[in-house]
C-alpha cells in the first residue's frame, strides 16, 4: 500500500520535511516514488504539487494523520482533520488489547486459586472391583 508521508531533512535544529510517496512500511528516507512537496514547520509554509497529490490519492494512496491535517488546513484536499497520535502515546486499540490481556490473566489466576471439589465418580470407580476375564477356547 502506498502512503503519502513526511521525510525529515535539514540540520539538527532547523528541520525541514519533504512530502513523499512510498510504500507504507518502508523507510521514508530510502526508496521513494516521488517527491510531492516540502513543509517548513518554523514558518508553517507548505509547498505541494496539488495535482500530483490528488492523482496519488485517486490511485488509492493513504496519508499519515499529520499529512492529512496539513493538506486539509492548506485547503489542498477536502475533508476533516484527524487526531494524530503523539510520540509515546498508546492508541485506543492498543489500550483495549492490553486491558483484555490483563483481564484474561486475572480470570486465570482466580480460577487457579479456587478450591477443587471432590468428585463422586472417581470414588465409585475406585471401589468397584474388576472381575478377572477368562479366555474361551474354541
Amino acid at each position: 500500500m502506498l502512503a503519502i508521508k513526511l521525510s525529515k531533512t535539514g540540520k539538527t535544529n532547523k528541520k525541514m520535511f519533504r512530502l513523499v510517496i512510498s510504500e507504507k512500511g518502508r523507510d521514508p528516507y530510502g526508496n521513494i516514488l516521488e517527491i510531492l512537496g516540502s513543509y517548513n514547520p518554523h514558518s508553517k509554509e507548505l509547498a505541494a504539487k496539488t495535482d500530483r497529490v490528488k492523482y496519488w490519492i485517486s490511485k488509492g494512496a493513504q496519508m499519515t494523520a499529520t499529512v492529512n491535517n496539513l493538506l486539509v488546513e492548506k485547503k489542498i484536499i477536502e475533508g476533516k482533520k484527524v487526531v494524530a497520535s503523539k510520540v509515546g502515546e498508546k492508541s485506543e486499540k492498543r489500550v483495549a488489547q492490553v486491558k483484555a490481556k490483563s483481564d484474561k490473566k486475572k480470570a486465570a489466576e482466580t480460577a487457579a486459586k479456587a478450591p477443587i471439589a471432590p468428585e463422586t465418580k472417581v470414588e465409585e470407580v475406585v471401589t468397584e472391583e474388576a472381575a478377572p476375564e477368562t479366555e474361551i477356547q474354541a
